[in-house]
């Protein structure tokens, strides 16, 4: 969709969350299923980038709060390989991050979903769309059970840990929705979590945005440092990592942004922003809806490797 619905830019959000912003029914927007081929998505290339950009790891999300997943996943129909596209594209990022020396971390929603009937509802609008078939869906009241949901995250958390391997970290977002709820944050079971994601694999590290259990590998903060509103955590047993996205008003591709994506010389100040912290810059890039990268971040990506490399050799 690109940002645009019915031929309105939805401008109430970034592009990812079209599906809630929209609103877009339900049946229209997994029909967009039927119609998606990745013919663009070519995970090598997007791997020669990030090194010739002087990257030492990616993060590919392979299931946001739309509930679409990139992989063959048992635990769900809502998949790529059920799509005309037949891959899974889990599998081929992982395996190029491999073959170029580059980790792979994998973001996951786990607080927030807009597929699955038992996602977190703790009252507020921003946790689930609200167009006529979703009252319908969502679970409420006695029939709502948030462990029904919290066991299919689990599933599908552990199974991506299991199948996939070498996997630098997993990256889980959405806790917010928990806040509001009575003991939101232990009723979100991510400390559990985090415990079984480290029993997969020895290396992997685990980070939950904006840290919540107090037990992550590292604090993920989102553009809090560069938009003032707010400062890390002091702990110096602690790594950090900021993330912000090279489009200005989404994560998720929007066309109406074309032309103005961020350039060279601002990511140069995010890079010596993340360094005085110390801190790593996660920097997103929102793919097209073929898969493709928008090519002005390539050029971009380029021109700040080619600054590094000059920079270091001086």
């Amino acid at each position: 969709m690109e940002g645009v619905h019915n031929g309105v830019d939805v401008m109430r959000s970034g592009a990812e969350w079209i599906r809630w912003a929209a609103p877009v029914r339900p049946r229209e927007y997994n029909k967009l299923a039927e119609a998606f081929t990745a013919e663009a998505s070519d995970a090598d290339a997007i791997c020669d980038v990030a090194v010739e950009a002087g990257m030492r790891y990616i993060n590919l999300t392979p299931r946001h709060h739309d509930g679409f997943c990139l992989w063959d996943t048992a635990t769900s129909a809502f998949k790529s390989t059920n799509s005309p596209a037949r891959r899974d594209l889990v599998a081929e990022f992982v395996g190029a991050c491999d073959s170029h020396g580059l980790g792979c971390f994998l973001y996951y929603s786990h607080g927030r979903d807009w597929w699955h009937p038992h996602s977190p509802d703790n009252g507020r609008p921003s946790c689930r769309p609200d167009t006529p078939e979703d009252l319908v869906h969502f679970k409420t009241g006695d029939a709502y059970d948030l462990n029904i949901y919290l066991d299919f995250v689990e599933a599908q958390v552990i199974e991506l840990c299991t199948t996939y391997s070498p996997i630098a970290g997993i990256w889980l977002d959405g806790i917010g929705e928990f806040y509001n709820m009575e003991n939101g944050v232990q009723a979100s079971r991510c400390l559990e979590l985090c415990d079984k994601i480290r029993g997969t694999q020895p290396q992997i590290l685990v980070s939950t945005k904006d840290g919540v259990t107090g037990t992550e590998d590292f604090f993920a903060l989102e553009r809090k440092l560069r938009q003032g509103k707010g400062r890390a955590p002091a702990d110096p047993d602690k790594h950090y990592e900021i993330c912000t996205a090279l489009q200005p008003t989404s994560w998720g591709y929007r066309a109406s942004d074309d032309g103005k994506h961020q350039d060279v010389d601002w990511v140069m100040a995010q890079l010596d922003v993340a360094a005085a912290i110390p801190a790593n810059l996660l920097l997103n890039s929102g793919p097209k809806g073929d898969g493709s990268i928008p090519e002005e971040e390539v050029v971009t990506l380029r021109e700040v490797g080619r600054r590094l490399r000059a920079s270091a050799a001086a």
